[in-house]
């Protein structure tokens, strides 16, 4: 399949069905409230775990115990061994992260036997199965670049750099998942926002073009992180929804999207733009000067959207402020259009940017450390 083998194909197709279960599941969440176990959105998150667990674990068994023949020599001349078994290290971690995400599946279903809804999006089994999807994701992005590094044809080795940067833009969008609660619109005029997502975004982002040696990885990462969630913005609302749990604090009648993406487009074009320009540094120095300008950018874009989503402009299909989940009150923050105070005064708020620039200077050096040890794995 253009050159890419099928176990590659199916891990990609794994981590895309978890992305939109996810989201598909916050907004039933928010939407509908708890259901049974069984609902689409629930299977389509555990597919993923069902897919990687069962080609890495066939993968594994076949590089293991294969005849001798030209294909099994090649592919265990191109694997790691672990506990007497082998195969590309990705499949391994793929393989675990696909377990994880089924065994997390009964926990799930007893946590809310036992005590209901969940207050917070990382309850116990949800902290498990996200350990699960990005141990999956993970290992898909080691197994594309190990294919990638150890390519010499160079259409199908471009295939596999877009194909790395796809899977990074899942990344980025599972992280994204986690903090959802501090980075919706009603944050956007808060320090906290910018330092949680100074956090996250910076790894990712300076990992791509390392790792592909992409001209615009950044941009092609954020990019497809945009183009995913406006999908997803957009194709919820067209179908239809209503509570089945109280109390209803608001009427729903069709699935709540989860929010605008974030406006991470134009941070990463401007650091792609930049790096050539800055190779000549230290690793520290170019982490300095990336996370820098990522956060800069990214204030100077997101503070005045988020303005303008608290406004009536953004209260339609296109933007999604009017959006509210059932269980959101009259007064609440979202449904008053008013902007949450997290930082109570100016020293504060001050601090908290201090925090998110070091956040975003330490996300950008891991990232580019991530990146560089992605471009020499061979196994």
């Amino acid at each position: 399949m253009l050159g890419i083998p099928w176990f590659v194909w199916l891990a990609v197709a794994g981590v895309t069905s978890a992305m939109i279960g996810i989201h598909w599941d916050i907004s039933w969440h928010r939407s509908i409230g708890r259901d049974t176990f069984w609902t689409p959105a629930h299977l389509a998150i555990q597919l993923c775990g069902v897919i990687a667990g069962i080609t890495c674990g066939y993968l594994i068994l076949w590089t293991t115990f294969a005849r001798n023949s030209a294909k099994a020599t090649a592919a265990r001349a191109a694997s790691v061994q672990v506990l007497g078994f082998r195969a590309p290290l990705g499949a391994f971690i793929t393989a675990w992260g696909g377990f994880t995400m089924i065994t997390s599946a009964p926990f799930d279903d007893w946590w809310h036997s036992a005590y209901g809804l969940d207050v917070r999006i990382l309850s116990p089994p949800h902290a498990v199965l996200a350990l699960g999807i990005f141990a999956v994701e993970l290992g898909t992005m080691v197994l594309v670049a190990s294919q990638m590094n150890r390519e010499r044809d160079e259409k199908v080795k471009g295939r596999l750099r877009m194909m790395f940067a796809y899977v990074a833009s899942m990344v980025l969008i599972a992280a994204m998942v986690l903090v959802l609660e501090f980075t919706g619109r009603i944050w956007l005029h808060t320090a906290i926002c910018y330092r949680i997502i100074a956090m996250l975004a910076p790894v990712t982002l300076a990992m791509a073009p390392r790792a592909t040696g992409m001209k615009w990885g950044s941009s092609a990462v954020a990019g497809i992180y945009t183009v995913f969630l406006l999908g997803m913005e957009w194709i919820l609302p067209l179908f239809p929804a209503q509570p089945k749990l109280g109390p209803v604090l608001h009427e729903v009648t069709q699935f709540i999207p989860n929010g605008f993406p974030l406006l991470l487009l134009l941070p990463a074009l401007l650091m792609d733009w930049l790096r050539p320009r800055i190779a000549h540094l230290a690793n520290w120095r170019q982490a300095l000067v990336m996370g820098s300008l990522f956060l800069v950018a990214l204030l100077a874009v997101e503070w005045p959207f988020g303005t303008f989503l608290q406004t009536e402009g953004a209260r339609n299909w296109i933007f999604g402020s009017h959006y509210r989940e059932y269980f959101s009150g009259p007064k609440s923050y979202a449904a008053t259009y008013r902007f949450v105070r997290y930082e109570a005064t100016t020293p504060e708020f001050i601090t908290g940017w201090a925090g998110a620039f070091l956040a975003a200077f330490i996300a950008s050096w891991l990232g580019m450390v991530r990146g560089t040890w992605m471009s020499r794995v061979l196994r």
